[in-house]
């Protein structure tokens, strides 16, 4: 090392550093490569050891507190949720006390969830004692059952036969939808695939269950009111859209383009009830149903489950919540997981019909009433033969989403509807090009032998107006809901709802119903039959999906699914119209106010189908003598008869208006 010492002299010289040449840094690397090599190994080890012992020091709290959290999580659970219960009804105790009407809704869903809360808690805890207590009871009731049921079954009837009696003699044709619906049963009962083997506990429990859903929905005041409230609801909730497809979109084509007025409904919808799905409500709810249902009529849990989950979702959503069984499903229970596709509307597609201004509370009616109504007839026309590997299973397991948070769940939620949307769109313009060539056609054949209007329409309603007249619509309303039964059948149900729409918007205007030989629109009556007939999926569209999602599902057995699926359409056809007959049966006709004094103070600038009413009513109290009209009834001896008279004719025509001029 002496003759590379660095002197002064050296750097005068112009000698560099050894250490910093090339051959300086290999001398120096080559005595460094032992003992130097490993005391840094040693200093980097013992730096990441001193690392490692200040992270573990900054993050025992965290792990003490993480262990604390999992010894004491149920004691934790408790609090948490005790004190979110007291923040709530302190919440709940400020609504009712400043405003109780308004937090009636709230009321009642807090009402429902407690009452469920305390039955869980009550089955968990005291449900085994309380089963035990009742046991003799219950053997003593096996023991009377066979005399019991046919005691039951009498009292039943005899009510059924005094309540119809009552009710059918203040409106007589409330008979024809009776007549209609005893037909469909029979016509039903006559395409039974074993005619012996039909569970009349199924048949009678279901059509009972519906009746009585449908009395409940349609007849009781608590019943119309909450159904009523959440149609109301719902429409309200859907309103929501525009947010979002005005943002989108703009406010222009969302106003006046059905494409971004009514589809992005079924987005939000379906997004929605994505999250519901995540989070277990759906499937809470759809387990409630199918309980009932399964009880009351002795359908296995797998068909049962999947009818119930049609009331929700469609025909090829509700199948997936029993997915992992459908390959050991027999035929009888692969026939009625169809009917139920094909009886029922999905909620996201229902969405869009309310938009159309289709009644919410009819929709939600009809979906509900279908579900018990669809097990009854599917037993009928393909009754049990096999052994079910199913029958007396206690519980099926039901699926949950594989999203990680509720993000993802709306976010799969809103892309799985993209499908559907783009569906609905390119069926709506090929259904509607297809309608309009086929009237085409249909209009040059009729001229040639000179028959005018020949059409796909007028052809429907000549074919479907018995079945028309027998649901209960009347004589001169059944051309026009035949009409939109052939298109809900052979084209689909969103075409028809659209026409049923347009049918109720001229009604509600308060247009002519008669626009010479052409009516404008149908009777209020006719519009809840034609809403309830129109509700399902059962058109011959509908088979390709139908098969197509099911034999993704199962493709092992396509032969079993396509040997079903006809009967299936024709079942699920007939479900529909049974609860149009139910809808027709339970109909009230809306009453009409006091006209005199509706018209005295209307404003006669616009008219609405009360106005409309009010007219025909002062049209039919008139009475046109020699050039002088005179009032009868209610309208006799008022002096702003004349005026109103006046008024009503300047919309309506009417002969007693050549009086006024």
């Amino acid at each position: 090392m002496e003759e590379n010492k660095i002197t002064l002299d050296s750097l005068e010289k112009g000698t560099d550093n050894p250490g910093f040449s090339s051959v300086g840094e290999e001398r120096l690397y080559d005595e460094c490569d032992g003992p130097c090599g490993e005391s840094k190994e040693e200093r980097r080890r013992e730096g990441k050891g001193r690392f490692s012992s200040y992270c573990r020091k900054a993050l025992q709290p965290a792990s003490k507190a993480k262990r604390f959290c999992k010894a004491h999580a149920k004691v934790l659970r408790m609090v948490v949720l005790g004190l979110l219960g007291v923040a709530y009804l302190c919440y709940f105790i400020a609504a009712c006390w400043l405003n109780f009407q308004r937090a009636l809704a709230l009321v009642v869903m807090t009402a429902v969830v407690v009452f469920f809360i305390c039955w869980s808690l009550f089955k968990k805890h005291c449900g085994a004692k309380v089963m035990l207590l009742l046991s003799p009871v219950w053997k003593c009731f096996q023991k009377s059952w066979p005399w019991l049921k046919w005691l039951l079954w009498v009292a039943l009837l005899g009510g059924l036969i005094t309540w119809l009696v009552l009710d059918t003699s203040r409106n007589p044709e409330q008979l024809i939808s009776l007549a209609g619906f005893c037909f469909l049963v029979l016509f039903l009962f006559a395409c039974s695939k074993h005619h012996g083997a039909v569970s009349w506990r199924a048949v009678f429990w279901g059509l009972g269950l519906e009746f009585l859903f449908g009395l409940l929905i349609l007849r009781t005041t608590p019943g119309i009111q909450a159904f009523q409230w959440l149609g109301d609801q719902i429409q309200f909730f859907l309103g929501y859209t525009t947010a979002g497809s005005s943002f989108v979109f703009g406010n222009t084509l969302i106003e006046e383009v059905f494409a971004f007025q009514a589809l992005p409904i079924i987005v939000f919808f379906s997004c929605v009830m994505s999250i519901l799905y995540y989070l277990g409500i759906m499937q809470w709810l759809i387990v409630k149903i199918s309980w009932l249902l399964q009880v009351s009529m002795g359908t296995t849990p797998t068909e049962t489950l999947s009818v119930a989950g049609n009331i929700f979702v469609g025909q090829t959503e509700a199948p997936l919540l029993i997915r992992p069984y459908l390959a050991d499903m027999t035929h009888s229970e692969i026939h009625t997981v169809m009917t139920g596709g094909f009886s029922t509307i999905a909620g996201s597609v229902m969405g869009a019909y309310i938009s159309f201004g289709i009644d919410a509370a009819s929709l939600i009616a009809a979906s509900v009433m279908a579900a018990p109504c669809a097990l009854a007839m599917s037993k009928l026309v393909y009754p049990e033969v096999e052994e079910s590997k199913f029958k007396g299973k206690a519980s099926i397991r039901l699926s949950r989403g594989q999203e990680q948070n509720i993000l993802e769940a709306a976010s799969n939620g809103a892309a799985a509807s993209v499908g559907l949307v783009a569906n609905i769109a390119a069926n709506l313009i090929a259904f509607l090009a297809v309608l309009e060539f086929i009237n085409s056609a249909l209009r040059w054949f009729g001229e040639m032998v000179d028959i005018e209007g020949l059409s796909f329409q007028v052809i429907c309603s000549y074919v479907f107006m018995p079945v028309a007249f027998l649901m209960g619509a009347d004589w001169a309303d059944s051309p026009l809901v035949a009409e939109l039964l052939g298109i809900k059948i052979f084209l689909n149900e969103f075409v028809a709802y659209q026409q049923l729409a347009t049918y109720k918007k001229n009604r509600l205007s308060g247009l002519e119903e008669w626009d010479g030989s052409r009516k404008q629109w149908i009777s209020e009556r006719a519009e809840n039959i034609a809403t309830f007939a129109l509700c399902g999926f059962a058109n011959f569209s509908s088979i390709g999906i139908m098969l197509g999602g099911l034999a993704s599902m199962v493709p092992q057995r396509k032969g079993d699914l396509a040997s079903v699926v006809l009967r299936a359409l024709l079942t699920g056809c007939c479900v529909s119209m049974l609860n149009a007959c139910l809808a027709g049966l339970l109909h009230v006709p809306t009453e009409v106010g006091d006209c005199v004094t509706f018209l005295s103070s209307a404003n006669f600038s616009s008219t609405s189908y009360a106005m409309y009413t009010c007219c025909k009513q002062l049209f039919a109290s008139s009475v046109l003598k020699n050039g002088t009209v005179s009032f009868t009834g209610a309208w006799a001896g008022l002096a702003e008869s004349v005026l109103c008279l006046t008024q009503c004719c300047r919309h309506y025509n009417h002969t007693s208006c050549l009086g006024t001029t």
